[in-house]
């Protein structure tokens, strides 16, 4: 793709925007970088995006800017329905994302992983796992370092792991993983897509332009991700459930075993790799850790390192992450739990009387489905934020302690606190994004455990 000359607009002045914005510049693009935020709502922006000749277009759109361009590229949080967008497609402008962007100049071969829950995770278990193999390897994407820095990354990188959303695959066309992982698909997202049916078409997108000499990893468990398994193109593997002779990885006890490879690949049939050490909490990571090592080992990791890293990998900040114990009482953070499924696996990970603080901006989709993991084991229910009484509301009758609201997480810790026990865990697990109180959910996160810290003092 050339981009010296072209008039290349990037629409949304967040992390993958900025580097967009940048690397189109450096190729000689002229390039204007538009927010609908004021520049007093926004992160920090460098300060030598103006000095590199980047136009800074913020408070707003432009339509006029945006049917002037040559190339469009929208950061994932832009909804790809705003007005300037649609007069830009009628005009005949190319519109693609910063994912697209990337794939259109990468050369070194992608693992890429998606699903609704679990994303950073494997995507960061399998790039411990190539580089503890010895290779050079990228992780990035939607999991925090822009794809696009894998372009310049020097030394090159002989692979990239990178974590992809739905609101990337979206605007993704030549897009094309070495290997595909696809986790989960259960409702998310609904205040963006019209149903599951549409979200889901969503996250098969990472298959569409796979081919023979290509691999997808899905999860035969879930009945929305086996619907969407390609029907021609790249070899299908398995985890969570393998189908009848077809290949994948198995969970017999402790151990993960790979089974039902063909002859050009039956070197990994039994290969075996132990659990047992395994630090992550809950049924769910099981299901994580047996995609990671399906997708390492057909990268090309070594046995070895994929044992080791199994040993060793450590929960990820905001993913059922233990705060501190104080009185007896753990307290979890798993603020990175944004939707329904997610709060119905962490709350499977524990064993003991559960006191669950939730709540935050309401992503669409009701909460219903909460109702038999709450009333199996939560204590009490402690919600906050904009949809407290949609949450209190549709599972409140099933909590058998009751529900009390909370003005701030402060509070929140405080309730959660007085309701709990010697043996009890705290759990946060929003069920919701966070944008009502918080600017993202490590800041939610963060805020959690600097109460939980003010309770030991």
């Amino acid at each position: 793709m050339e981009l010296a000359g072209r008039k290349v607009v990037v629409v949304g002045a967040a992390r993958s925007g900025i580097a967009a914005a940048a690397f189109a510049r450096r190729r000689g693009a002229a390039v204007t970088l538009s927010d609908s935020a004021p520049a007093e709502r926004l992160p920090a922006l460098p300060p030598d995006l103006a000095a590199a000749g980047i136009v800074l277009e913020l408070g707003g759109h432009r339509s006029e800017t945006f049917t002037d361009a040559d190339l469009i590229v929208v950061s994932p949080g832009v909804p790809h329905t705003i007005a300037p967008l649609a007069a830009a497609r009628r005009r005949g402008v190319v519109v693609i994302g910063e994912l697209e962007l990337a794939a259109r100049w990468l050369k070194a071969p992608v693992v890429a992983v998606t699903g609704t829950n679990g994303k950073t995770t494997v995507t960061q278990m399998i790039g411990d796992m190539l580089a503890a193999s010895g290779r050079r390897v990228f992780v990035g994407g939607n999991i925090g370092r822009p794809l696009i820095a894998a372009v310049e990354g020097e030394p090159a990188p002989e692979l990239v792991v990178a974590e992809v959303s739905s609101f990337q695959l979206d605007t993704a066309d030549c897009f094309r993983p070495r290997v595909a992982v696809l986790l989960n698909i259960s409702p998310d997202h609904l205040d963006r897509y019209p149903d599951m049916d549409a979200y889901a078409r969503s996250k098969g997108r990472i298959f569409s332009r796979q081919g023979a000499d290509d691999v997808a990893v899905l999860n035969g468990a879930d009945a929305r991700v086996r619907a969407l398994a390609p029907p021609a193109g790249p070899l299908c593997t398995w985890f969570g459930a393998r189908p009848a002779g077809e290949a994948g990885i198995d969970l017999k006890g402790e151990d993960l075993v790979l089974e039902g490879f063909d002859p050009s690949r039956g070197h990994l049939n039994g290969e075996r790799f132990s659990l047992a050490r395994l630090k992550l909490l809950g049924a769910h990571n099981r299901a994580n850790a047996a995609a990671a090592v399906l997708a390492a080992r057909l990268a090309g990791a070594a046995p070895a390192a994929i044992v080791r890293v199994l040993a060793e990998f450590t929960p990820l900040a905001h993913r059922l992450a233990t705060v501190a114990t104080i009185d007896g009482v753990r307290y979890v953070n798993d603020s990175k739990a944004t939707n329904v499924d997610a709060v119905i696996q962490a709350l499977a990970a524990f064993d003991v009387p559960v006191v669950l603080i939730a709540g935050g901006r309401d992503k669409g989709g009701g909460y219903e489905g909460l109702r038999p993991a709450v009333q199996a084991g939560v204590k009490r229910l402690v919600v906050l934020g904009e949809a407290a009484e949609a949450i209190a509301s549709a599972v409140g009758t099933a909590c058998p302690g009751g529900v009390v609201h909370a003005a701030d997480m402060g509070e929140a810790v405080r309730l959660a606190h007085d309701s709990a026990g010697p043996g009890d865990v705290v759990l946060l697990a929003p069920a919701c994004s966070s944008f009502d109180m918080f600017t993202d959910y490590a800041c939610r996160g963060e805020a959690f455990a600097a109460a939980v810290r003010e309770l030991g003092r």
